[in-house]
């Protein structure tokens, strides 16, 4: 089950938990309300047999999916590129991942501009809506296997902050204006 909280501000190695003291974590209900990421949990034994993925692409429209698998052996110039997934940025479509083994966070920003880290493990799926600011990076396991999901074609370009004059954060910041009620 996703766990989320607000971040400390220390600079220390980003792969740690970095809570606040006393820690100060966020329901998964709040979690929508403040930020508009959305959970689901998945199978991750079962989700090609038990239907509950294929109910979800079907109805949110995603046609393309694939795997990546993040981790020292797998991934070239390894620290460079953690460092990348952890520039604040956002992207003019969702995100969506979901965890099949190993661990790592996603950093959003919440209305007042603090940090919340959610952490996602085995089974958590998580839709990082498309204008919020976010980032990405393993946990000290430096390991994770994860789909990634997108509506047609997909598209990977990041903006990285600041990128406020952009139509999809607009859009994301009258939504959660309005705490994400359609």
């Amino acid at each position: 089950m996703v766990r989320a909280w607000y971040m400390d501000d220390s600079k220390e190695d980003q792969r740690a938990e970095h809570h606040k003291t006393p820690p100060e974590f966020i329901d998964v209900k709040d979690l929508y309300k403040i930020t508009g990421v959305e959970y689901f949990t998945i199978n991750p034994q079962t989700y090609t047999e038990d239907g509950e993925l294929e109910s979800i692409k079907r109805k949110r429209g995603y046609t393309y999916e694939d795997q990546i698998v993040c981790s020292r052996e797998c991934l070239p110039n390894y620290e460079e590129k953690l460092r990348n997934f952890f520039t604040e940025h956002l992207h003019t479509d969702e995100e969506i991942r979901l965890c099949l083994e190993g661990s790592g966070y996603f950093d959003v920003r919440d209305k007042q501009d603090q940090w919340i880290r959610i952490e996602v493990v085995p089974g958590d799926m998580i839709i990082i809506p498309s204008g919020i600011y976010h980032r990405f990076t393993l946990d000290s396991k430096n390991f994770i296997k994860a789909k990634r999901f997108f509506i047609g074609e997909p598209v990977w370009t990041p903006h990285n902050r600041p990128a406020d004059e952009m139509e999809c954060r607009q859009n994301y910041l009258k939504r959660l204006d309005n705490g994400f009620e359609e």
